[in-house]
């Protein structure tokens, strides 16, 4: 059984089997719907349900609450079309890359702090992996789980994959990576997916906000526009708890004394005593609403990158602030539920 899903606004018109998602269905027809998790907990797929059922499928609350649903809305990455559809929702004007699955190796670890690991893997030497900055791989389990990794790497490094991971205590897959994992380990990915990457057509300046390991994605997009000579203003707060959680705080920093375009404000919500911290202090996005105060946001892109809660936090009060709600691109991270004690 197979539906017919049609765009209001762009008039695009795709074919969706009732097995795949309206968000998995685009995504091959090579329509551009923006997303993130795909999982029903980020909300950057939600859009309008103008005709048609759906099956809404698994989601968090959080991401589409019961009045939004009486409105007509739904997240694309768990509806399921039961019968024909017009939707309505944005769309990127950028190339869809088809995700595929690549072997790959473990070339090397690196222990970034005392929770964050960089996993470098290589892939076979007849293989390239087309992606834009920012976008995400995902790991196929041998149990059929997956798990999603942001790219902290450009992609004129295509050979290379580099990812940053946290360790989630009582969490199968990074407690498996740092306590366990070979060197030369041969895994299975997919890739690659995600709308978190540089809107290439503007000339805005730029303000990005990385929670934790959410500076991975933000990462390989600065690299990226170092590379191309893209010159387009940069203020990269970083938000940590502690200085120990800045895991790689020279790179930023260098950046902001190489190229005068660049600017790096660290942030942290709880700094320890021996720190002796005398930078920001609060929430990242409150560091960015105290310093646009005065010039608002109405001309700015805003860049996000970080726990489901920052994000949602972020995105609520730099729009209130003017930022127009079509310039906050964000990618939310949401972790596994801890593998239980036995």
């Amino acid at each position: 059984m197979s539906y017919q899903i049609t765009i209001k606004s762009s008039q695009h018109i795709y074919t969706a089997k009732a097995s795949e998602t309206v968000l998995e269905s685009a995504i091959g027809a090579g329509v551009n719907i923006p997303y993130g998790c795909r999982n029903g907990t980020c909300g950057s797929c939600k859009g309008d349900i103008i005709s048609g059922e759906v099956d809404y499928g698994d989601y968090a609350s959080s991401a589409l609450t019961d009045a939004e649903k009486t409105m007509g809305k739904a997240l694309f990455c768990c509806a399921h079309p039961l019968s024909d559809l017009t939707i309505e929702c944005r769309e990127i004007h950028a190339d869809v890359i088809q995700p595929r699955i690549l072997p790959a190796r473990v070339e090397r670890k690196e222990q970034l702090s005392h929770d964050v690991m960089a996993l470098f893997l290589k892939l076979p030497s007849t293989e390239h992996l087309k992606f834009m900055a920012g976008q995400y791989i995902e790991f196929l389990l041998k149990d059929g789980k997956r798990r999603a990794f942001s790219l902290a790497n450009a992609p004129h490094i295509n050979n290379i994959l580099e990812l940053h991971l946290r360790l989630i205590p009582g969490g199968q897959f990074t407690e498996y990576v740092f306590n366990e994992m070979p060197d030369k380990a041969i895994l299975r990915i997919e890739a690659p997916f995600g709308s978190f990457f540089l809107r290439e057509d503007s000339d805005k300046p730029i303000i990005m906000v990385a929670g934790g390991t959410g500076f991975a994605p933000i990462k390989g997009i600065i690299e990226h526009m170092l590379h191309n000579n893209i010159n387009r203003p940069v203020t990269l707060y970083w938000g940590a708890h502690s200085l120990k959680d800045l895991y790689m705080p020279s790179l930023p920093a260098s950046w902001a004394v190489e190229h005068p375009h660049i600017k790096f404000i660290p942030v942290l919500s709880e700094p320890a005593a021996e720190d002796n911290w005398h930078g920001r202090t609060g929430y990242v996005h409150q560091a960015v609403l105290e310093d646009f105060a005065q010039t608002g946001l109405a001309d700015y892109e805003v860049y996000c990158c970080g726990a489901p809660g920052m994000v949602e936090v972020a995105h609520a009060s730099f729009v209130e602030a003017g930022l127009p709600e079509d310039e906050f691109f964000s990618d939310a991270f949401n972790y596994a539920k801890p593998t239980p004690k036995v």
